[in-house]
């Protein structure tokens, strides 16, 4: 089977962990610090916290902006859920705008149009979190503007995007938003097995988001309320989880994003041929912004209205081709419909899921891949009723 996305793991990566496995650190430790100085520098942030997933990421990301009670966070519909459970997590309450069916992205358009009703019923959003879609930059700049004209706070959730720029400012760097989300699970364009991001160039977010992520528990002499206590001494000011990154994963990370530029490279240069031969077989796909460099996390294809996915999916499937589907709309999903979400509450949203498909693309897929993959889809697609 030759998967959607795949890990590329080598011996330097090995190293790096059995390199920790013989040290005196497993859990939080020197490593960690390393890799948040290293994803720092590579985005342009100021600071960077890690976390053990971007799952974590997103709760604590939330909590920093002072998401609670009463508060309501807006997100895309076309996303992983935890960009709307996290919203849950601070009992807040969570919203959809609508996507462009054509990007599968945030729609700036529709994302004014919301803010605008919003704000004649006086329950505007306190953050709004843009999903980059395959590593596609949403329209931040658009965003980011009505954004502060309506007092809104931005968390990026960059989960498939790290090694991304929008503009000429990379992804990451949050000169369009507050925080920004980054994911490091296998498939993703670099791994620490699990784990998270944020960075930001707000020290302040950065000192509680470092809190949040250990229990809310703090050591630095300056922040203690008994300074002359001990060594030994801890202070707890708020109230935290166990989110913290281990330096076993932490040490893959600092191995993996040396080769960030080159993983991001060789995804592109995958994209341009897919680019290439589906439109000559007028096969339509999403694709970034022209002032976007996507980091290419997926590729997502547009199949023709008149065929049916699911017969496709499968024909693909039974050709050893792991296609697969991102993303079905949260607000659809059981849990949501509870809530009173329902069939039509985001139109572009179920436009782009009716006919959306992802194909492989990873660092370590062949040519000879590419092009078997390419055939048995123009294949199936044309040949089937």
């Amino acid at each position: 089977m030759i998967p959607y996305g795949k890990q590329d793991i080598n011996q330097f990566d090995i190293d790096a962990v059995v390199e920790v496995l013989k040290s005196d650190f497993l859990t939080q430790g020197p490593k960690v610090a390393e890799f948040e100085d290293a994803v720092a520098r590579a985005v342009d942030a100021q600071f960077a916290i890690a976390v053990n997933s971007a799952t974590s990421a997103l709760h604590i990301a939330c909590l920093a902006l002072g998401v609670k009670k009463g508060d309501l966070v807006w997100t895309s519909p076309i996303t992983f859920v935890a960009s709307a459970n996290c919203a849950l997590y601070c009992d807040a309450e969570i919203d959809f705008v609508d996507v462009e069916p054509t990007t599968g992205n945030l729609c700036a358009q529709a994302f004014k149009n919301k803010l605008e009703h919003a704000k004649l019923l006086g329950r505007l959003p306190k953050v709004v979190i843009p999903v980059h879609l395959a590593g596609h930059s949403c329209d931040m700049q658009r965003i980011s503007e009505l954004a502060k004209q309506y007092q809104v706070k931005i968390i990026e959730d960059a989960s498939h995007a790290i090694g991304g720029h929008f503009q000429g400012n990379k992804i990451g760097s949050c000169h369009f938003s507050d925080i920004t989300v980054f994911s490091f699970h296998p498939v993703k364009v670099i791994t620490t097995a699990e784990g998270g991001m944020l960075t930001t160039q707000d020290s302040e977010l950065a000192a509680t988001l470092n809190l949040l992520r250990s229990h809310g528990i703090t050591r630095e002499l300056s922040q203690l309320t008994r300074p002359n206590e001990g060594d030994w001494y801890y202070e707890q000011h708020i109230l935290g989880f166990n989110y913290r990154m281990s330096d076993l994963q932490a040490a893959l990370g600092l191995s993996q994003i040396k080769r960030l530029e080159s993983f991001v490279e060789r995804r592109n240069q995958f994209a341009k041929y897919y680019e290439k031969v589906l439109k000559n077989l007028n096969i339509e796909f999403i694709k970034p912004l022209e002032n976007c460099r996507s980091a290419y996390h997926l590729f997502i294809i547009r199949l023709p209205e008149d065929k049916d996915r699911k017969s496709i999916f499968n024909l693909m499937r039974q050709a050893g081709i792991g296609v697969h589907v991102h993303y079905f709309p949260v607000y659809l999903q059981p849990f949501y419909i509870k809530k009173g979400y329902f069939s039509g509450y985001c139109p572009g949203a179920e436009n782009y899921y009716a006919n959306c498909l992802t194909i492989p693309i990873f660092t370590q897929m062949k040519e000879k891949e590419q092009d078997f993959i390419l055939k048995k889809l123009h294949d199936i697609i044309f040949d089937i009723n």
